[in-house]
C-alpha cells in the first residue's frame, strides 16, 4: 500500500510535499519543524523586521517539533512509540545538542529509536531544528 499522507493538526508544508507517506508498513515523515499550523509563527523564535533570527530558545523549539511529529503519527494511524529512525538536523551543534539530548531522553526514555544528529547552516525557514522520522504502520 502507498499513500500521501497530509496531517489536520501540523503546520503546512513550506513545500510541494505531503506530511509523510506510507509505503507498507512503514511510514516516511518529511521534515518537521517546530512552526505552528495556520501561522508562520515559530515558537521560541524571536525575528528581526528582515526575518533573521534575533534569538531562540532550543528546548520551546525541541518540544514544539516533537509535537508536530507527533499530530503527523496519530493522523496518520500510528504513534510516538512505533518511530524506528530519526535524522535531527540542527544548526547549532555546539549550543543545541545538551538541550536537545536531555529532551530526548526525557520523550523516548528506556527504548529509543535510532538516531543520527547532524549539524546544518540553515534549514528553509528561520528555524534551529527538523527531524526527518521513520515510523512502523499497522
Amino acid at each position: 500500500m502507498e499513500q500521501s499522507i497530509h496531517s489536520n493538526k501540523a503546520p503546512e508544508p513550506v513545500g510541494l510535499y505531503p506530511h509523510a507517506r506510507r509505503h507498507g508498513n512503514l511510514l516516511f515523515l518529511s521534515g518537521v519543524g517546530p512552526r505552528e499550523k495556520g501561522t508562520k509563527k515559530i515558537p521560541g523564535v524571536e525575528l528581526d523586521d528582515q526575518g533573521r533570527i534575533e534569538s531562540y530558545d532550543i528546548e520551546i523549539q525541541c518540544r514544539s517539533v516533537f509535537q508536530n511529529v507527533k499530530y503527523i503519527l496519530e493522523d496518520s494511524g500510528t504513534s510516538w512509540d512505533k518511530i524506528i529512525d530519526v535524522t535531527v538536523f540542527l544548526t547549532n551543534m555546539k549550543d543545541d545538542f545538551k538541550i536537545y539530548n536531555q529532551l530526548w531522553a526525557e520523550y523516548f526514555g528506556a527504548n529509543p529509536p535510532c538516531r543520527t544528529t547532524l549539524e546544518i547552516n540553515c534549514l528553509p525557514t528561520p528555524i534551529a531544528i527538523e527531524l526527518k522520522v521513520i515510523a512502523s504502520i499497522d
